[in-house]
């Protein structure tokens, strides 16, 4: 088998890597609770362009489904968002990351902002109310453990711009993310990992908050000749 891989982007910290990794999710998991009492948000849309592609959860997109895309919320959250100019709302599950870009908070599906008047305006002040967690989205860890040190792997792809999208994604929450890119049997992979963990049991840590927001997560070796 023969096996070469590239990191992209990858931001490194001074200090233990997995000490910093804990800490970016220890801070940013409990965000969502504050979505108890509503919330005042910017909202945008996305439909035609991603129709049919994977999701950060894993879904395939569809524009035609009441979804949506949030920076934090954990995949299968279930919220009411409805417009501040005319009122209409809307039911959606959170199922993907973005919006991406600045000053937005939340990018619905074309259903969605149809059903609140906001595919003409493109974006609208809205309020976001949650409704609960559809618990079929949180996810079990899987392990492949060898010698030290320790990765966990998030995703992997035959295309390099789904694997680009799962990255983007991550590092809104998350520091120390890489696409390694693997031959296997002739057929390239674009493998979606986080850090480089020493510890086992840290590495178990932060794979488990992962799962718990609806990723899928599997910790295995870090390999360094996987990196340039």
């Amino acid at each position: 088998m023969e096996k070469r891989a590239r990191t992209l982007g990858v931001v490194w910290y001074c200090g233990p890597l997995s000490a910093v990794l804990l800490l970016v999710f220890a801070c940013s998991s409990n965000r969502y609770e504050t979505y108890q009492e509503p919330r005042v948000a910017v909202a945008s849309w996305y439909g035609p362009e991603f129709h049919g592609k994977p999701t950060a959860s894993g879904d395939r997109f569809d524009m035609y489904a009441l979804t949506c895309a949030h920076r934090d919320l954990p995949f299968g959250t279930l919220i009411k968002v409805t417009n501040s100019s005319g009122g209409k709302s809307v039911h959606c599950t959170v199922n993907n990351r973005g919006p991406y870009v600045s000053g937005r908070d939340i990018d619905l599906s074309y259903a969605a902002a149809m059903e609140i008047g906001l595919v003409g305006s493109g974006t609208a002040k809205v309020t976001i109310e949650y409704l609960g967690r559809d618990v079929r989205y949180v996810k079990e860890v899987r392990s492949a453990f060898s010698d030290v040190p320790y990765t966990i792997q998030v995703g992997s792809f035959k295309e390099a711009d789904y694997a680009e999208r799962l990255k983007e994604g991550l590092e809104l929450r998350c520091a120390s993310v890489y696409v390694a890119e693997t031959m296997i049997n002739g057929a390239t992979y674009y493998r979606v990992r986080i850090g480089r963990f020493q510890n086992r049991d840290d590495a178990l840590n932060l794979a488990t908050r992962l799962a718990e927001e609806g990723y899928s997560p599997l910790v295995t070796h870090y390999d360094e000749q996987t990196l340039p």
